[in-house]
């Protein structure tokens, strides 16, 4: 909730209730392009029924754990699992280490986090959200120049194979030729 406050109001919560779900618009420039954003900050624990809503509702996530807190950076590689299963498909995400501020307390690497978002197929950031690093702005950016990728490819009409082409060009000819036989005087 704190990453998204930040990347929208340009500001840092100290407190806020991490059972409230917010749904935010944001309009956003996007490689010269105009973007409006639609953000869904999940509440910690939902049901199975309204986690599946919400992961069938979106294109992209941004999976967020604290570099200070090992345990939720375990928890991601099956979260992540469990959106591809939902979404059947290799989701498109963001992984990002939060808290870098508390370098201190870090219990998760920068190179376990890079290594688990290759392992991920995902950008990785390192950011804080109560610093407000460039960092918030540009996961966000590039979570959604993937999307509009994804949009794009699967959009793109597909080529028709060889064999497809080749019957066609066949069955065109044939059915021209029955044609020209009918029209022909015998």
């Amino acid at each position: 909730s704190a990453l998204v406050v930040r990347f929208l109001t340009k500001r840092f919560i100290w407190e806020y209730d991490p059972t409230l779900e917010c749904t935010y618009r944001h309009t956003v420039n996007l490689d010269d392009e105009q973007a409006t954003l639609e953000i869904l900050d999940t509440a910690g624990d939902a049901d199975t029924i309204q986690r599946e809503g919400q992961v069938r509702w979106a294109d992209g996530f941004v999976l967020v754990y604290s570099i200070t807190d090992k345990e939720s950076f375990e928890d991601l590689f099956h979260l992540k699992q469990y959106l591809d299963d939902i979404k059947k498909t290799n989701v498109q995400c963001v992984l990002v280490g939060n808290k870098v501020d508390l370098m201190r307390e870090r219990q998760v690497s920068t190179g376990e986090g890079m290594k688990l978002a290759t392992e991920m197929a995902c950008a990785f950031f390192e950011t804080s959200a109560s610093d407000g690093s460039e960092e918030i702005y540009e996961l966000f950016q590039e979570l959604s120049r993937e999307v509009k990728r994804r949009k794009m490819i699967e959009n793109k009409p597909r080529r028709r194979s060889s064999a497809q082409q080749v019957k066609q060009v066949l069955t065109k000819m044939f059915n021209t030729s029955k044609q020209n036989n009918k029209q022909c005087p015998s």
